[in-house]
């Protein structure tokens, strides 16, 4: 057998693998991918935990979203109605204030019509009164002054009748 290169260079591989093996080379490079291994497995789960929990965290997000639309909308309602109770309230207290003037204003023009007419009674009264008197003053013959002071009272009743209807 003769002794060449390889054959040193196999036996040198030899001793470099028993010494790897004496030194525990492969338990550690072993070991340290084990921890690697762990330390990639635990921070999987961690990350399936942040995962489970930014699910909860959205599905509790997205149901307090949707209670606060259902109130939103609730206000929104409940505004709507409230709202229309207080137009239909202004608008009844709107027609019952006119109702109310127009009342006053019927009852002022009333009062103020009946004053007219007591006026107008009162001057026409005067006037017949003057012209009576006057015509009884300017008058000679008694016969003419008493059918006219007749005639006189008997338009005075008549314009006085038409003044009361």
């Amino acid at each position: 057998m003769t002794i060449d290169a390889t054959f040193w260079v196999a036996i040198s591989f030899f001793i470099f693998v028993a010494g790897l093996i004496y030194l525990k080379v492969p338990q550690k490079v072993n070991n340290s991918l084990i921890s690697q291994i762990n330390e990639i497995k635990k921070e999987l789960n961690e990350a399936e935990k942040l995962k489970v929990e930014a699910k909860n965290l959205l599905s509790d997000y997205e149901n307090k979203i949707d209670k606060s639309k259902k109130e939103t909308q609730e206000i929104i309602t409940t505004a709507k109605k409230d709202n229309e109770k207080n137009i239909l309230e202004k608008t009844k207290k709107f027609h019952q204030m006119l109702e109310d003037r127009k009342k006053g204003i019927e009852q002022k023009i009333t009062q103020m019509k009946g004053g007219a007419l007591k006026d107008i009674k009162n001057a026409s009264i005067k006037i017949s009164i003057e012209t009576v008197q006057h015509l009884i003053k300017n008058s000679i013959d008694k016969n003419k002054l008493e059918k006219l002071y007749i005639k006189s009272l008997e338009q005075t009743k008549a314009a006085l009748k038409q003044t009361k209807l």
